[in-house]
């Protein structure tokens, strides 16, 4: 932003400065002048007694006081604006003097290199409080960028495949017009679906982000019920018993959003339950000002060390093995995480002991 050029900082506290000063050198002067001065006689008094003549040098009278006073007040009176000029340009330049390192890693900042930290050292003030505060503000900085790039270097590798797919059948049926039309528009029809459906999941995962989006009362039950029943057909195929207990759990925010949650939820507990003859079990409930929904499957023993990793997007566990007809796209638990990030919620991942997964979903709870 272009702004027309005015004073610096450094120098209105000097002026401050030495405007204080000047102001206390006048208060000074006024008090000497009203306690004093005013008492001193405005002529020559005439000792009782005397021979009537004027007895030089024992009864000093205010002008004479006033004469010799003056010059001597403004000279006082210029040395103290020239001590709170100089004085405040070198205390107001030590002042400033981390302000500048702030703004000078903030320009660097700007330039794009977020690996630039201030870390000043000293004692805790004002000063010290900005720098950590902007050396944190960076670091969440570079980690999202980061995380951004990774994301968009991700998601243009999961989009490149399906349209390397679909160009290498279309080559192929261009090459051999004999072949089977209705196998090659099957085979598209699948590729096409899987790279629409990876698009939405960037789309969704995109708004989940922003958190722009209407908010409204939203039962957490009556959508695990919804959920539930909608994927009960993937269920009975794959011989999982789907289960959904628990009370009411309402809280605030998007009714779509929050169905999308349960539903991958629901679906990755379906999915991943291997052997097949598992179950799924969904529980909601209201804890206090808590809304709570738990979602837990059996399944393979998950290591540890993969579990946090899994809400990382395009992340594949290993142990979670997916079927080519629900391969998905890695997005399920990101979109899960960013759904119930835009709802002020907390994700928790937890590995069952005797294999699978146990997820819950806290977010604030209204009447």
């Amino acid at each position: 932003m272009d702004r027309a050029p005015g004073l610096s900082i450094r120098l209105k506290l000097t002026l401050s400065y030495a405007g204080f000063l000047m102001l206390a050198g006048v208060l000074l002067l006024a008090a000497v002048w009203v306690f004093l001065l005013r008492y001193v006689p405005g002529r020559a008094l005439i000792v009782p007694g005397s021979t009537g003549t004027l007895t030089p040098g024992v009864f000093p009278i205010r002008s004479n006081l006033l004469h010799v006073f003056a010059p001597r007040a403004a000279g006082v009176m210029a040395f103290l604006l020239v001590l709170g000029l100089v004085g405040g340009w070198i205390l107001a330049g030590r002042m400033l003097a981390p302000l500048r390192q702030i703004t000078a890693a903030a320009r660097t900042a700007g330039t794009g290199s977020l690996k630039h930290r201030i870390r000043m050292k000293g004692r805790r003030d004002e000063f010290r409080e900005l720098s950590d505060a902007f050396d944190s503000m960076l670091g969440q900085l570079e980690s999202h960028v980061a995380e951004q790039q990774r994301f968009a270097a991700n998601a243009s590798h999961e989009l490149r495949t399906p349209l390397a797919i679909s160009r290498a059948l279309l080559e192929v049926a261009r090459k051999d017009p004999g072949r089977d039309r209705g196998e090659l528009v099957e085979r598209l029809h699948a590729v096409n679906t899987r790279a629409i459906d990876l698009t939405e999941a960037l789309l969704l995962l995109s708004r989940g982000d922003r958190g722009d989006f209407p908010r409204e009362s939203v039962d957490l039950s009556l959508l695990a019920e919804e959920a539930a029943e909608t994927l009960l057909p993937l269920a009975e195929q794959r011989r999982i018993t789907l289960d959904v207990t628990g009370g009411a759990a309402r809280t605030s925010g998007s009714a779509e959003l929050l169905l999308r949650m349960v539903t991958n939820l629901v679906q990755n507990a379906v999915v991943h339950n291997l052997p097949a003859g598992g179950t799924v079990t969904v529980r909601t409930e209201a804890d206090g000002d808590t809304s709570v929904l738990r979602v837990e499957n059996t399944g393979r023993r998950l290591p540890a060390d993969l579990v946090p990793t899994l809400t990382e997007p395009f992340r594949r566990g290993t142990e979670r093995v997916r079927t080519d007809e629900h391969a998905g796209a890695g997005l399920g638990l990101a979109i899960v995480q960013s759904i119930v990030r835009a709802h002020d919620g907390t994700l928790g991942l937890l590995p069952r002991p005797a294999g699978g997964l146990i997820v819950t979903v806290r977010l604030p709870g209204t009447p």
